[in-house]
């Protein structure tokens, strides 16, 4: 079997088992890839480090962010091994060294202290009583209580999941169990929007059809566009620094466990990253600001303690 189709038939196999997200990561890889080689199906042996660089090369002079080259790349990477394992690939060592499939930290996605105090606090009294709005803002506020719960595994928690004031759960993109005790702040948000639906097994009134279905993926994309759209707005409203999304919660709590000198291991495990390194990639924005920061009282130190003919 060549790549494209084999690639279609990995998308489709993920698609049957519910993976409806990572299908469509698929899909979109394997249509960059035929934008690249073009339509004509290729074999796996002609896949080479040149070929793979060229691909690279082409995705940026498309304008694609090196986190997207990497999603495309380490995508292509897994169907390889898919196919090595099926022995419809011959195994070539360190094929993809010479090609990114890392992850960078583009832009900063975490909110400063001020902001993140604006976002805590009521809403202004002209914006009262916009029960869309006020429910993203605490809908946000839960998410970063519940140490940066991504919204994909707020949407999908089940009422099963919460036992007393403690949520058992799995994380949807790595499979990570975590158990994660809600304060009694947490408590007050998550009763306040759990669903009321007796029939529904979904603890919040996010989605209504089965989960692995095609109907709970795509009402969790529009209730995932929803929100989006109300942080902006919030964000606007609030005028704060930097934009507000999903996204923003997550990257909050890990920097701020960061600032308060709690190690990025304790972070990765209550985060439920598969590993430390994906950790670092959320704070490495921040790691160099407070090595500045450092830099700045040993200077300090050196100013008033020791007579510098250069200060």
């Amino acid at each position: 079997m060549k790549v494209v189709a084999f690639m279609k038939q990995v998308a489709d196999r993920l698609q049957m088992e519910g993976n409806f997200g990572t299908a469509h990561v698929y899909r979109s890889s394997l249509n960059a890839i035929i934008a690249y080689h073009g339509k004509k199906d290729f074999s796996f042996s002609q896949v080479n480090p040149e070929w793979l660089k060229g691909f690279e090369i082409q995705l940026r002079s498309r304008g694609c962010s090196w986190n997207t080259v990497s999603t495309y790349l380490r995508t292509f990477r897994a169907v390889y091994n898919r196919a090595v394992d099926r022995s419809i690939a011959v195994y070539v060592p360190h094929l993809f060294r010479s090609v990114y499939t890392g992850t960078r930290a583009d832009r900063k996605r975490a909110l400063g202290g001020e902001d993140i105090k604006k976002v805590f606090a009521k809403l202004p009294h002209s914006h009262k009583g916009r029960c869309s709005l006020e429910s993203a803002q605490e809908l946000f506020i839960l998410m970063f209580l519940l140490r940066g719960l991504p919204f994909v595994d707020l949407a999908y928690l089940r009422k099963s999941d919460l036992r007393g004031n403690v949520i058992t759960y799995r994380r949807r993109k790595t499979g990570s169990p975590l158990a994660v005790t809600l304060t009694p702040e947490a408590m007050v948000l998550l009763r306040r929007h759990i669903s009321r639906d007796a029939t529904s097994p979904y603890l919040f009134p996010l989605l209504t059809s089965e989960e692995g279905t095609k109907e709970a993926y795509r009402e969790y994309q529009l209730a995932l566009r929803n929100f989006n759209k109300q942080l902006a707005l919030l964000g606007k409203i609030l005028r704060l620094g930097d934009k507000l999304s999903s996204y923003t919660a997550r990257h909050t709590w890990a920097t701020t466990a960061y600032y308060c000198e709690i190690h990025p291991g304790i972070i990765s495990e209550a985060m439920g990253h598969s590993s430390i390194t994906v950790t670092e990639t959320y704070l490495k924005p921040f790691q160099n600001k407070k090595i500045d920061e450092a830099n700045k009282q040993v200077i300090e130190f050196i100013r008033y303690s020791v007579p510098v003919v250069a200060f």
